[in-house]
């Protein structure tokens, strides 16, 4: 027999073995995948196997059974059989991997997973499609650790150790050696770095470096959640104090090569609390009825050069974290909250977008450079709102102008096509000693709009200036902000999920579906349900990230966009700058390889930011309701699992579940499809949606989950 068979049953054969090469069948088996039954068939499977295995097409891996050879799985498997992604691991230790060429998500059973973590990056082997069934792999190798360092509580034995990791996606518990304790105690917050892995291994083993403190309290609770995040809270000595040689005081030959703005009227709108303002807006009457608007944006790419300590701890970052109760810079302060920041009455420098603009905010012009500019006065989004509602203040017909100009480029927005998201964001008033003593909501009211539409003109405008090119010119290389299309699955999964709660959605056409949407966020205002349904409407969407790859932005109805605005606290906006500056400059295309590197980078440790965020406000929820176990509460059913009821508290936003064990009156089971959990001898039903009371239960700190019980009315 020849070695390439040819013969249909030998090709079927070393196909079934080249699709599960890390399988092993004996004749019978292969005989039942072909559905073979007869005596016969049975033993001309048997001998062309042992054919194979003479010719070392097959290796026996057990008495009797065989697997094919490692060489040989390309020549009669599938022209692809692997790819890589990014684990995204569950807490039951199954996984899955989002593919890095896009497409299904792989599922990866946790015997599949060989030493992977949640994050890292993965080389996966594809098992062949079954129809009806999701895409499935095996983990074969580990391209990139997502991070080797944990933080986890320790449990000391008397010859080693276990750390158990805060991260419920970390689903095994680190082995250390009685030698790599480094003085832990029994109990305590610890960070634990992972060393190796060994291949008959049941755990991952590791070495402590660094012991936080006991669990509970407030400082290590929080900078666990910072090292959990992979971010840190502190720069290198090298970094501080390269911060620390920049000057403040703007030099005189800077200003000579820039437009000059400081005697143009120039605000800054912020948060009351705000430190680092990187953005600012300008005004200026001109004659014909039309208005002069300058975007002025921090010009940190002066500051900041590229391959500096400085450059390559931000972009080591990428982001700034804002924690409930801190903020991890993604610069130095030196440069964030006092060089770099656009402070009143001190000139500054900026790069800048600077539109003329009609009365009706239609824009007749626009330019692009680095400025300098001298702050006339610095907001807070409140004192604005307030002239805004009526009051009197500085500034106030300058104020409505701006009012004016942004309400009319938002209506157009609009029209166009924008969809009106609304997200809550939950605050926190705090004590001397950063604990929670109050919780708010706050609400985006038209000084936040007004800020948000000059900021969304000038990416939009910065990226059509690079972007939008005629058919004979391409485009250089950008950094983009881009959002692609809602995946048509959870999009009728959604329109049925509305349509119970009655409410309609068309989702035939793209117009209809943005029409939908933006209907809905305004049938749902005032609502109890309102927060539930826009939180799952923004789920139902892609999630925006960092590309060279323009394929515009969905959400916001922009065919070119981009982040330039925030170059203090984000890092694609520093490269959007030097892009940009490069490109004004009439320099060549920058490296697309490089810089779509540096998009998945940033894009990646944003997704980590807005976690560790998340882990904040959860932990500072639950420290919140810590003195009021057994007090009751007026809630909304916002989530229903087969493990429970989730229930949001009306007034402060707090979640907590109540578990189906605690539901006592009945055996509860969950509807997924209605999303609702029915009692099966009594039929009470508890829906999304409806209004419940409950009574704290208990707090779970560490855990950062809180159990509700439902009171029986």
């Amino acid at each position: 027999m020849k070695q390439n068979p040819k013969n249909s049953i030998e090709t079927t054969i070393l196909k079934e073995f080249a699709n599960s090469p890390f399988s092993s069948f004996n004749y019978k088996q292969m005989a039942k995948i072909l559905r073979i039954h007869d005596t016969g068939g049975k033993l001309q499977i048997l001998n062309l196997m042992l054919q194979f295995y003479d010719q070392k097409i097959l290796i026996e891996s057990k008495r009797g059974k065989f697997q094919i050879s490692p060489k040989y799985i390309s020549t009669y498997g599938r022209s692809k059989t692997h790819t890589t992604g990014i684990v995204d691991m569950q807490a039951t230790g199954k996984a899955y991997v989002i593919n890095d060429e896009g497409g299904e998500d792989i599922f990866i059973a946790s015997n599949n997973t060989k030493d992977a973590l949640n994050g890292d990056n993965v080389k996966v082997f594809i098992f062949p499609k079954r129809q009806g069934r999701k895409l499935e792999g095996q983990v074969v190798e580990i391209v990139k650790r997502n991070k080797t360092r944990f933080v986890g509580t320790v449990e000391v034995s008397k010859n080693y150790a276990f750390v158990v990791p805060d991260d419920s996606h970390i689903p095994v518990d680190f082995f250390v050696s009685k030698d790599d304790l480094a003085d832990a105690k029994n109990g305590q917050k610890v960070i634990v770095e992972f060393i190796e892995w060994p291949e008959h291994a049941r755990n991952p083993f590791g070495r402590i470096v660094q012991v936080l403190g006991d669990p509970g309290n407030h400082k290590v609770e929080i900078e666990s959640i910072v090292f959990d995040y992979n971010f840190e809270s502190d720069f290198s000595a090298q970094v501080e104090q390269d911060a620390g040689k920049i000057h403040n005081e703007v030099d005189a030959a800077e200003i000579k090569k820039r437009k000059d703005f400081r005697d143009v009227f120039t605000i800054t709108i912020d948060p009351f609390d705000a430190k680092d303002f990187d953005d600012a807006i300008s005004l200026k009457k001109l004659p014909d009825n039309l208005w002069e608007v300058g975007v002025h944006i921090a010009d940190v790419s002066h500051f900041v050069q590229p391959g500096s300590p400085i450059d390559e701890e931000a972009y080591k970052r990428a982001t700034s974290i804002y924690l409930v109760d801190r903020v991890i810079p993604m610069l130095p302060e030196k440069l964030s909250n006092l060089v770099c920041s656009l402070r009143p009455h001190e000139e500054k420098l900026c790069f800048s977008s600077v539109f003329i603009m009609t009365e009706e905010a239609e824009v007749k012009d626009e330019w692009f450079g680095r400025t300098v500019i001298k702050s006339n006065h610095r907001f807070t989004y409140e004192e604005v709102q307030e002239m805004i509602e009526g009051k009197e203040g500085p500034y106030k017909d300058e104020i409505l102008v701006f009012n004016s100009l942004a309400t009319k480029l938002r209506a157009e927005r609009f029209k166009k096509g924008s969809i009106n998201f609304h997200s809550v964001e939950v605050k926190f008033k705090l004590d001397e000693e950063s604990n929670p003593i109050g919780v708010y909501i706050k609400e985006q009211k038209e000084a936040h709009k007004l800020i948000e539409d000059f900021m969304l003109l000038a990416n939009r405008k910065v990226a059509e200036l690079i972007g939008k090119t005629d058919d004979k010119q391409k485009a250089k290389t950008f950094v983009y902000r881009v959002h692609d299309e809602p995946d048509p699955e959870k999009l009728s999964t959604f329109a049925r999920f509305v349509d119970k709660l009655g409410y309609k959605m068309k989702t035939g056409s793209r117009a209809e579906v943005v029409n939908s949407y933006n209907k809905l966020f305004k049938d749902v205002e005032g609502k109890g349900e309102k927060n539930m349904i826009e939180t799952i409407a923004i789920r139902t969407m892609a999630k925006a990230y960092y590309s060279i790859n323009n394929i515009g932005h969905y959400g916001l109805s922009f065919a070119h966009y981009t982040h330039f605005t925030s170059p203090i606290r984000r890092y694609p906006d520093l490269m959007a700058h030097r892009l940009l500056a490069l490109y004004l400059n009439h320099g060549n295309s920058a490296s697309g390889a490089e810089f779509e590197e540096k998009c998945k980078h940033s894009s990646e440790r944003e997704r980590n930011a807005a976690e560790a965020e998340r882990a904040s406000v959860k932990y500072m929820q639950a420290v919140y309701m810590t003195d009021k176990i057994g007090q009751q509460f007026d809630g909304v059913i916002s989530g229903v699992s087969k493990w429970g009821i989730f229930v949001e508290l009306q007034d402060t936003k707090v979640e907590g579940m109540v578990k189906m064990k605690d539901m006592a009156d009945d055996f509860y089971f969950l509807d997924e499809e209605n999303y609702q959990v029915i009692g099966q001898r009594h039929g009470r039903v508890f829906k999304l949606g409806d209004p419940v009371r409950i009574r704290v239960q208990a707090i779970h700190l560490q855990k950062k989950q809180i159990d509700f019980v439902i009171i029986n009315n």
